[in-house]
């Protein structure tokens, strides 16, 4: 049985695709790169495991942040999107 004591940390699991939060410069040459505006990424939630996570590594993550998340890919070898952190 679990308890509250125990972590689990999500990104961790091999199903799992690797996220990463970048810097505000790092997020401005990706949105600059794509010709895109924050506003035209696709959203992830404050409450979604992966940002609970990255969270304990980096602090509070505020609304508006860029998280790249890479999945790996039989055909591709990785596929790289950009989430943008929203509330909820």
């Amino acid at each position: 049985m679990a308890t509250e004591n125990n972590s689990f940390n999500v990104l961790k699991h091999r199903l799992v695709p690797e996220h990463h939060l970048l810097s505000e410069e790092e997020a401005e040459a990706v949105l600059s790169r794509k010709g895109m505006t924050r506003d035209q990424l696709p959203k992830i939630r404050k409450s979604d495991p992966g940002i609970k996570v990255l969270e304990s590594i980096h602090g509070p993550i505020d609304e508006g942040r860029v998280i790249k998340v890479v999945r790996k890919s039989e055909t591709a070898q990785e596929f790289v999107a950009y989430r943008l952190v929203t509330r909820g």
